[in-house]
């Protein structure tokens, strides 16, 4: 068991991530490769990585071993602004670091030649690493990012509303079950006993796709406290139909697309229908079907029925939360409400995100 300590300034300091963490999600893709289970989960997304890689799990499986640790530089914490972010932080990193950490490998000594040389500072090795990682990222990550990120969107807007109603206890407690809040320690299932003493840092909450079973954290406690956990999945799995969704049309005409705009609730109407309409623009940020029901003005029975059309539809997702459902519109169905340009793919190439602090630590050792 992991057990976080907590003082009242970091209960201040706790905060969920703003989006998926683009080497997080890469790291642990590749522990869900390597298993053999037959599941709805990652079993399509499985056979179509394996498919398109070409040799990077062959270089990569060294590094990052089935079962335990593998080295905390390979998450960097630029990971969450983009891949990009994640290897220039990855390429600055000092030898010192990359060998300290590689001789905690449990296979150290047997280790190929090229990670050898990368334990002792040799660019060319660590140009090979970050190749590699991209590689492997843009295979098996990024053509299920947009899917990747509707489930962490749907797992905010569950924390957020927790934060909302209980503050950072109730945040706390809203998290999955394979973590408990006692206050003032937060107890996770872990492989081995551990104490994490947050000493006023704060704990950054990092929901993942790719984390199954127990939440992971960094093995060394003096960089900046990270608790990686699972996120709820959809029935469905994920697969390349689910990441890559056809063009829609819009209806709008103008295509500027605000899904408030009378001629886009009109034409969303025509589409879908005049109550599944309002019910998927009342979906909004997130509501219960409750809420749902109240907002639009229909049944608990029927506000249950349209949500569960919409989810099988691809447009809305829907998270358990204690005895309640929350419902989150999923990127098809934002890009719906919208209104598209004619042509518009969904899921195009993501825009430029802000930039996010570090805490003024550089890349070699800031964790955010």
């Amino acid at each position: 068991m992991l057990r976080v300590h907590f003082s009242e300034l970091d209960l201040a300091r706790v905060r969920v991530a703003v989006r998926p963490d683009a080497l997080w999600e890469t790291v642990l893709s590749f522990h869900r490769l390597r298993e053999n289970r037959a599941e709805t989960v990652y079993g399509k997304w499985r056979s179509e990585a394996r498919n398109r890689l070409n040799g990077e799990a062959r270089l990569l499986a060294p590094l990052i071993p089935s079962r335990g640790y593998f080295p905390d530089f390979l998450t960097p914490a630029e990971g969450v602004i983009g891949c990009d972010a994640a290897m220039s932080a990855l390429r600055a990193i000092p030898g010192e670091r990359l060998n300290a950490e590689l001789s905690g490998l449990p296979a150290a000594r047997a280790l190929p030649g090229w990670i050898r040389d990368l334990a002792q500072g040799e660019r060319k090795s660590l140009d090979r690493l970050i190749s590699t990682l991209r590689a492997y990222h843009q295979a098996a990550v990024a053509p299920y990012w947009p899917h990747i990120q509707a489930r962490i969107e749907a797992d905010r807007v569950a924390r957020g509303r927790a934060l909302l109603d209980g503050g950072a206890d109730g945040l706390l407690a809203s998290l999955p079950p394979t973590m408990r809040w006692r206050a003032p320690v937060l107890e996770v299932d872990y492989p081995v006993d551990r104490e994490l003493w947050l000493r006023g840092r704060g704990l950054l909450l990092l929901p993942s796709f790719f984390c199954r079973g127990t939440p992971v954290t960094f093995r060394n406690p003096d960089l900046t406290p990270v608790l990686v956990y699972p996120v709820e999945h959809a029935r469905c799995g994920l697969s390349l139909r689910t990441g890559q969704l056809p063009a829609v049309a819009s209806g709008a005409g103008s295509g500027s697309g605000a899904a408030s705009g009378s001629g886009s609730a009109r034409t969303l109407g025509k589409l879908v229908g005049h109550t599944r309409s309002a019910v998927l623009l009342e979906v909004g940020g997130g509501c219960t079907t409750s809420e749902l029901a109240r907002r639009v003005g229909v049944s608990l029975a029927s506000a249950s029925q349209h949500a569960s059309v919409l989810r099988e539809a691809g447009l809305v997702h829907t998270l358990r939360q204690g005895g309640a459902v929350l419902h989150t519109l999923t990127p098809l169905g934002a890009a719906l409400l919208r209104g598209g340009a004619a042509g518009e793919r969904v899921f195009g190439p993501p825009a430029p995100l802000p930039p996010v602090v570090t805490s003024g630590r550089g890349p070699s050792s800031g964790r955010g």
